[in-house]
């Protein structure tokens, strides 16, 4: 029987509006997105939705941990978990990810957020 049910990603960003739109952009591209406004609320969905397989993170983000510290616990806990990253102020030169990471600059348009997706899904 074949799995029809859509890839789950969890976007983490602290901005709210760009959450929502990134949420419906992925939703609209026929993923299931799930939304963390920070790395912590982030953890707590990854230990309790053993079903998402791609996480989307900003990296500037308040609370314990920034989005390139949760990429690489993500990568360490959960190592099937894709990880793509993105910054509007960082560039991917000044920061180290885990392998097969992917680094999406802001602003991004919404085919490249779903291109970065599908080459992960």
């Amino acid at each position: 029987m074949p799995n029809n049910l859509p890839v789950v990603v969890l976007v983490v960003e602290d901005d709210p509006l760009v959450l929502l739109s990134t949420a419906d952009t992925i939703e609209s591209a026929g993923y299931h997105a799930l939304q963390a406004g920070n790395a912590d609320e982030a953890m707590a969905l990854l230990e309790m939705c053993p079903d998402i397989r791609i996480i989307f993170t900003d990296i500037e983000m308040p609370g314990s941990m920034d989005g390139v510290k949760l990429a690489a616990c993500v990568r360490e806990r959960w190592p099937p978990v894709a990880i793509i990253v993105t910054s509007g102020r960082i560039p991917a030169s000044d920061i180290v990810l885990p392998i097969g990471s992917l680094f999406l600059p802001k602003p991004y348009r919404p085919q490249e957020l779903i291109a970065c997706l599908s080459s992960l899904a």
